[in-house]
């Protein structure tokens, strides 16, 4: 689709939960239908810290207009946080000459940033009026008039804010009218991790503005995705980084869509879906029945202020889902009594989160506290989080009420002042990770014993004959920017001739699969027989959440910059060109760009194995 107008583009410095970062935002019209126009923020660099960036592809956030006419005023749908307010208000304008008119703005997700673009709205626009949910509403009024505290003993001088400009509460489905005789049906959608959700259809052209629903981290000036594949690795990231620890809300969500004649949808990140729109909505389905069928799940209950927590939340779930456990993710401030009461009596542990905000936690998190002391079973595990800005008051008030109330903790108190780096969000996932594997564990130690120590997977003859299937020992390394991994790895074939390439099975809760995705690089070390034991055991040993592998380790360097170790037999150094899921396993497809031998009398070691039951 071709770009309409002029696009505004300039090097802002934008202050961001605590760090700052320069990016080239701009903002381009995308014309759509006759009065109807497309308004995407480009970022062509990763510009937050949240584990649903971490492919590093850059993001958009997409907001629509309707022209007014017909009596009908100006209607925005889904405009983006105050990151791109710089690149947005020009092209804005340029689109609205009018700053007296009427204009009418659908608030998708409320959070801080959301917030503080509205607030530049209100000052550029009399006639403004917000369209929000019930929740969102709620969430507005607090937020609107919130500044981020000082540190102690300093004041800082800051403008007036503007007032707050009329809300219109969204509290079931409804529809709003157009210019150019079209509707625009309005419709909330309540989760956890957006408990403002509201979606807009605009029926006439069949338009699901879905806000963070079926959206993707990647910068793109198209319209649309030239096909499913195109932007399948980045929506399944989305998907599994935000939307699988609340899958039961969004299923029920995608059920109720299936219902509306659609024909494209526009997320509010990435591009939008045209001919594959109903492969999607399926893929939804099939990515959270995982979490459906879990036998384990773990209540992840949170608030948070400034989305600090949240990211903290979403880290240890994406670590805990990667193992196939279910995660129950109830947002406190929003979740009846009763809801919080049955997901924490049927759940298999217990994550608790808040912010501190003025020395103490905000009153929904200790009423879920409350909750838990008088619901929870002590033979269950449990952790706290929280972040903080100057003092760390909530996270103490979590640790103390429930070590003295008898409860066993499954990692030591988590405490992150502002937000965490990509370092830090590493640490998090691999800690929910850990977390998560000493539940199965557990319960294999409990089927074990049911069983009369016997295991059934490992007297099966398939099985059995399947641990004939042997392989070379190898160690995969990999550095991305500030980030490593390895893991010892032997489940490994050349793949292709033409390029040359090969393939590598991954665990899904592999902590360097997170670094394996599509463009990024690796090296795979070939140990050499009757040198591979100093090496195994190094790579073979439980690591602390976050901790390097190669600690105390000489390494030298591939030409694409991957660590390589001296000590083995031979070395490839590849790319990753595709991903396959393979049940519990991700298949690496990578093709080879360098290689080395670096013994030649030397020979390949081989683990041999007697059940295909375990590596």
């Amino acid at each position: 689709m071709q770009q309409k107008g002029s696009w505004a583009g300039q090097k802002d410095i934008h202050y961001d939960e605590g760090t700052s970062t320069a990016t080239t935002r701009r903002t381009i019209q995308l014309p759509i239908d006759d009065g109807v126009v497309g308004l995407r923020g480009l970022s062509p660099q990763r510009h937050r810290f949240e584990l649903e960036y971490a492919l590093e592809r850059g993001s958009t956030a997409n907001s629509v207009l309707f022209e007014a006419g017909d009596g009908a005023p100006a209607v925005l749908v889904h405009p983006p946080g105050v990151a791109y307010s710089a690149a947005f208000l020009p092209v804005l304008a340029e689109a609205l000459p009018s700053s007296d008119a009427p204009l009418l703005v659908v608030v998708g997700h409320v959070n801080p940033n959301r917030v503080a673009l509205l607030r530049d709205l209100a000052e550029a626009y009399a006639g403004l009026e917000l369209i929000v949910s019930n929740p969102g509403a709620k969430l507005i009024e607090e937020l609107w008039s919130q500044r981020k505290p000082a540190p102690p003993g300093e004041t800082s001088e800051q403008p007036p804010l503007p007032d707050l400009p009329p809300l219109r509460v969204i509290r079931q489905e409804q529809t709003l009218p157009l210019s150019h005789q079209r509707s625009l049906m309005l419709l909330p959608a309540p989760t956890p991790r957006w408990p403002g959700g509201l979606l807009a259809f605009e029926e006439s052209l069949g338009l699901l503005m879905s806000d963070k629903f079926f959206s993707a981290h990647l910068c793109t000036d198209s319209w649309a995705e030239s096909n499913r594949s195109s932007t399948e690795e980045e929506r399944r990231h989305f998907y599994d980084c935000l939307m699988a620890p609340m899958a039961r809300q969004v299923d029920a969500l995608v059920e109720r869509l299936e219902e509306l004649d659609i024909r494209t949808i526009a997320p509010g990140h990435g591009p939008a879906i045209e001919a594959s729109w109903r492969s999607l909505l399926n893929d939804y389905r099939r990515w959270g029945e995982g979490q459906q069928n879990a036998s384990l799940t773990v209540a992840l209950l949170f608030a948070s202020a400034y989305g600090n927590t949240a990211a903290i939340a979403d880290a240890l779930a994406r670590g805990v889902s990667r193992t196939g456990i279910r995660v129950n993710s109830l947002n406190c401030e929003f979740t009846p009594a009763d809801e919080l009461v049955s997901t924490i009596q049927q759940a298999d542990a217990v994550l608790i989160g808040s912010p501190t905000l003025g020395g103490h936690a905000p009153t929904p998190i200790v009423s879920a506290l409350g909750t838990l002391l008088a619901e929870g079973d002590r033979s269950k595990p449990v952790g706290v989080f929280g972040s903080f800005g100057w003092s760390g008051e909530a996270v103490d008030l979590l640790e103390t009420k429930l070590r003295d109330g008898g409860f066993s903790f499954g990692f030591e108190p988590i405490r992150v002042k502002f937000s965490p780096d990509a370092a830090r969000v590493k640490e998090l996932e691999e800690t929910g990770t850990r977390f998560a594997r000493q539940l199965l564990q557990s319960q294999k130690r409990a089927q074990r014993r049911s069983a009369g120590g016997l295991s059934e997977s490992r007297s099966d003859p398939a099985v059995l004959a399947l641990g004939r299937v042997i392989g070379s020992l190898c160690v995969l390394t990999t550095r991305k920017a500030d980030l490593s991994g390895a893991m010892v790895a032997s489940w490994v074939s050349q793949a292709s001739f033409n390029p040359p390439g090969i393939t590598v099975a991954v665990a899904k809760d592999r902590a360097v699969e997170a670094l394996l995705h599509k463009g990024d690089r690796f090296a795979l070390n070939v140990l050499a027989e009757g040198r591979e034991t100093a090496l195994m055991k190094q790579f073979l040993q439980p690591f602390e959440p976050g901790a390097d592998r190669f600690a105390g380790l000489e390494l030298d360097t591939s030409p694409a910059e991957q660590p390589l170790l001296p000590d083995a037999l031979a070395w490839l150094d590849g790319k990753v060109s595709q991903r396959m899921e393979c049940g519990d396993h991700w298949l690496i497809y990578a093709e080879v760009d360098h290689g080395g031998v670096l013994d030649a009398e030397g020979s390949t070691a081989v683990h041999q194995r007697r059940s295909g039951a375990n590596y």
